[in-house]
């Protein structure tokens, strides 16, 4: 990929070039040092966002072996930027309201100081992780960066209980209540899909593919069987029973009746039990169902998460159409399952669940480059907002430039970072099949719609760990001894990120001055 590299790295330097020409326009140049510091930082965070959420679309594709590596960075590149520009909101929450509560007299440069110490301190929490090989919560990071800077200056300017009072330890609660709620819900939701699958689709079809090489291989005994009990016979005997033979072939379309030889009668009877069964029924029965459900959910995150920054649809509407693609699917799938070229059983299945894997973790990709990429938009979206207005507003805009530069961010993150991530995902946690990857998947998106709706407390990459998880006990393949670096990296992403951006924030207000 050495090309590929290059190539990526080109177009990196020259939308960074272009980005910076874009803020020299758009700051004050009194703070055009600033901008350049806050947009290292906060690229930085994109890119480390790149590489670690990436596991949550395409791990388990890589696992399963529907897509190389290459491949899944390529796609995944593709729906992860697509996210970000064209489903990216354009109005972000400065993220300090639901977590801290600052003082409305706060002096904006500190404020500023406190998004710097978050994007930096989170960026270089995830990028450990990242080259660890470990699957963490973004959001967790960006919070626990946001939360450990606010406090510190807290310090600086209140008391002790002042200070802890600014946090809302209620959304904290919620953190680490997720640590377990996540990968639960998506282990169950998983584990119900392949059980689903399994029970449904892949063991009544190995059962009639068993069933079938057994009535094969009964024929073939019976054949060696037959002539060689022909061969003891005498010569005339042989002639006699072999132009017989001869004759009932010619005849092969006439019944039964008009069969002269037990040998023709026998293979008869064979090729009747053997057509009999009918190894695909429960592919043509199961599989578009599954589809249909697939289906749904993807169009449901699309409209529902992914678009929501710029859906103007009502309920109706969005699942009307949520139900016509359903539908559409439903009946592609029955079609495609009917002409399917009547291969080796399981080999068909197989194919058929790789692109329905590749669908599921196209549209994972997308709903998190539209909604994930905001713990980096957010803080940095903020900090620009009060070098133009010299005040901290509630919410910031969003000028394009900068979705569009963090979307490339967080593509490159995901070409150079994500492959250490995705070995993890695809092949540490569990034996990753095309069935047992779309369940996860899919789990997970139930999941993860579900509780955006309800107001759930969840962490995508906890949500699909789980799922992953969820699968391998079924399968009886779960390997249980990963969760032990994971689960920990879970627990202290929050604190590790406010560690550093307590450090960082300490750091930046003494160089500063203020």
């Amino acid at each position: 990929m050495k090309k590929d590299s290059l190539l990526a790295i080109g177009v990196f330097i020259l939308s960074v070039v272009a980005f910076v020409i874009w803020g020299y326009n758009y700051i004050p140049n009194h703070y055009l040092v600033l901008f350049i510091l806050a947009s290292i930082f906060g690229i930085f965070m994109a890119f480390n966002i790149g590489g670690n959420d990436v596991a949550n679309s395409f791990g388990t594709s890589v696992g399963a072996k529907t897509l190389t590596v290459k491949q899944a960075l390529v796609i995944a590149a593709v729906f992860e930027l697509s996210g970000a520009v064209f489903a990216g909101s354009e109005v972000t929450k400065t993220i300090r309201s639901s977590i801290v509560v600052l003082p409305d007299d706060l002096n904006p440069m500190i404020f500023v100081i406190i998004m710097l110490s978050a994007l930096l301190s989170s960026g270089a929490w995830i990028f450990i992780a990242t080259k660890r090989g470990l699957p963490v919560s973004t959001t967790h990071s960006i919070i626990g960066g946001i939360v450990g800077a606010s406090v510190t200056m807290g310090l600086y300017s209140f008391s002790g209980t002042e200070t802890l009072s600014m946090v809302n330890w209620g959304k904290i609660g919620e953190i680490a209540i997720s640590w377990v709620i996540s990968p639960v819900l998506g282990g169950i939701a998983a584990y119900i899909i392949f059980s689903f699958i399994h029970k449904k689709i892949l063991r009544p079809s190995q059962e009639s593919s068993v069933l079938t090489k057994q009535i094969k291989q009964e024929r073939k005994k019976f054949k060696e069987e037959y002539f060689k009990t022909l061969k003891a016979k005498v010569q005339s005997e042989q002639i006699i029973e072999l132009s017989q033979i001869v004759l009932d072939e010619n005849d092969d379309d006439e019944e039964d009746e008009n069969v002269k030889t037990s040998y023709k009668k026998k293979l008869k009877e064979f090729k009747k039990k053997e057509k009999e069964i009918d190894a695909f029924s429960h592919l043509r029965i199961y599989v578009p169902i599954v589809a249909c459900v697939g289906a749904a959910v993807i169009a449901s995150m699309f409209f529902f998460k992914a678009l929501s920054n710029v859906n103007t649809l009502d309920i109706v509407q969005n699942v009307w159409i949520v139900f016509i693609i359903a539908l559409v699917a439903y009946v592609i799938t029955l079609a495609v399952v009917k002409i399917v070229k009547k291969t080796e059983l399981s080999k068909t299945i197989d194919r058929i669940f790789s692109w329905f894997q590749i669908f599921t973790a196209s549209s994972f990709a997308f709903s998190h480059g539209a909604n994930d990429i905001a713990n980096a938009l957010g803080p940095f979206s903020a900090i620009l907002d009060v070098l133009r207005t010299q005040t901290i507003n509630p919410t910031a805009p969003v000028p394009f430039a900068i979705i569009l530069m963090f979307g490339v961010a967080l593509v490159i993150g995901l070409w150079f970072l994500g492959k250490e991530v995705i070995s993890t995902v695809g092949s540490k946690l569990a034996d990753i099949k095309p069935t047992t990857g779309f369940s996860a998947e899919l789990g997970a998106s139930i999941v993860i719609l579900l509780a955006t709706q309800f107001g759930i407390p969840v962490s995508s990459t906890h949500i699909l760990i789980g799922a992953v998880l969820g699968v391998g006990f079924y399968s009886k393949n779960a390997k249980w001894g990963m969760m032990k670096p994971i689960g920990l990296a879970w627990i202290i992403t929050l604190p590790a990120a406010a560690i550093m951006g307590a450090v960082v924030f300490v750091v930046f207000k003494l160089a500063l001055g203020i």
